[in-house]
């Protein structure tokens, strides 16, 4: 293997392994220490995943949710970028084997490499699912709706159209109130064949409680909000397997199959497989115990932060415990160069935050009353758009969501590419097929009128056929 440790000098060489909230924080911290620093990813860019589904519900660019990893350098010097999988770990020489053949050796080693999905071993749920955590995850749904929903129109424009989300925390609400919300406000004009009325959203939560970690009212509220736009929820509901066209869930005693189109799996983390080869102590989930300074326990210098880490405390996993504990390694390492030590990491609880829809959102932050409605929702947007990498992120995220939550008016969706959709049976399709109705399904009545009038006359007669306005 090439040893790609380039360091031409005799400073400490620090590397991280992710570039995610914890990953960013400590190499940043890192800028004004006297050493150099390696960052290594799987991919060549930051993901902002608090706002994926925003990309998955077609309302973000996934440009606008990415960061360039290399670009880290504008500001700070010390720091290069190698894209890569590190496949094995030796603690005794201290280096690390990439996926390429390459190896890197550290004097540090900070472990930033986040989680993954968690399907729990239920049938299923990882081959026919659909994770919501990687930039390709948040385009596979999207454009997996828009496919479903073009068939609709083609091959099934009388048939239920199913969306089921798993899992009742905070990306599993966002996820299922943003496609609530694309239907009802956008699907009417952008898919006036359809019947809104046989697209259900359903939201399937084991616990009894969405939002669970949040105070009651707030809990409630969130409830209430997804009910108010016709969310399908079932609460108290446990999902026992997951086939190519839908759900097995148990209620109780009650076992329901419920026939979907799309499952979208926002339920549990685990750390990804390759930690295995790390040779690090794995805990509840495979994630690496860590002492009161994010070290990882019987290792010297390894350290491990945010969700990948199980600490002392109790921690949530979000993205602060992440970024609180990056900068917190950073400062363990800049201060030991100068035979100093700092006191064990304390979390600060700054709150935290949820949405459900435009102008509603709950917000439980420090020093604040709790938040409901659209003061919790303005806090939510500004925060989330403030926290991006990159001036770039942040202004075309800003000009999505104002086009998306005020411009009333638009409902330009963000789309890909779609399959061609095959008709199942042939028939004939008006130029004023689409328009019946009031911006729900087109009727039978008239569409069979419309094709009547086709066959008998050509579109002279077509505009003359009765049509509902």
């Amino acid at each position: 293997m090439a040893d790609t440790s380039t360091s031409t000098t005799k400073r400490p060489h620090v590397v991280v392994l992710g570039g995610g909230f914890g990953g960013i924080a400590a190499v940043r911290k890192l800028k004004r220490a006297d050493v150099d620093v390696t960052l290594i990813d799987r991919h060549t860019y930051n993901t902002f995943q608090p706002l994926l589904y925003q990309v998955a519900t077609a309302s973000l660019n996934p440009g606008d949710v990415t960061w360039f990893l290399r670009a880290i350098r504008a500001k700070q010097d010390n720091v290069r970028f190698v894209k890569g999988v590190v496949l094995t770990a030796d603690h005794t020489t201290r280096t690390l084997g990439l996926q390429s053949g390459q190896t890197i050796s550290y004097d540090y080693l900070i472990i930033a490499a986040g989680v993954t999905t968690n399907f729990f071993g239920i049938p299923g749920a990882e081959e026919f699912s659909m994770p919501l955590y990687k930039r390709s995850q948040a385009l596979a749904v999207r454009d997996r709706m828009f496919a479903a929903l073009e068939n609709a129109v083609v091959n099934r424009v009388d048939e239920d159209l199913r969306i089921i989300v798993v899992g009742g925390g905070a990306t599993g609400v966002e996820t299922a109130g943003a496609f609530a919300e694309l239907r009802n406000n956008d699907m009417p004009t952008t898919y006036p064949e359809l019947d809104t009325a046989k697209i259900h959203i359903t939201l399937v939560e084991m616990g009894e409680h969405v939002l669970a970690p949040f105070h009651p009212k707030l809990r409630e509220y969130a409830r209430k909000a997804l009910v108010k736009r016709d969310v399908d929820l079932r609460l108290g509901t446990a999902v026992k397997e997951v086939r190519e066209d839908g759900v097995v869930v148990m209620t109780g005693d009650k076992e329901e199959f419920l026939e979907a189109g799309i499952v979208v799996w926002a339920s549990g983390i685990t750390a990804h497989d390759t930690v295995k080869g790390w040779n690090v102590p794995q805990g509840r989930g495979g994630r690496i115990e860590v002492d009161e300074h994010w070290k990882v326990k019987g290792l010297d210098k390894v350290y491990a932060i945010g969700d990948v880490a199980i600490s002392p405390a109790t921690l949530p996993q979000l993205a602060q415990p992440a970024i609180q504990g990056g900068k917190h390694v950073a400062k363990v390492i800049a201060k030991e160069q100068k035979g100093k030590k700092v006191k064990p990491f304390k979390y600060s609880d700054k709150g935290t935050m949820a949405t459900i829809g435009r102008a509603s959102a709950i917000a439980q932050i420090k020093g604040l009353p709790r938040l409901t409605g659209f003061p919790a929702w303005f806090i939510w947007v500004a925060l989330h758009v403030a926290t991006l990498l990159g001036n770039r992120n942040r202004f075309a995220t800003m000009i999505n969501l104002t086009a998306k939550y005020l411009a009333w008016g638009s409902h330009n969706a963000i789309v890909g590419e779609t399959p061609i959709i095959i008709a199942d049976k042939p028939e004939t399709v008006s130029a004023l097929e689409g328009r019946y109705g009031e911006g729900a399904a087109t009727t039978k009545a008239a569409a069979r009128k419309a094709a009547e009038a086709t066959a008998a006359g050509g579109f002279e007669a077509i505009k003359q056929a009765p049509q509902d306005d």
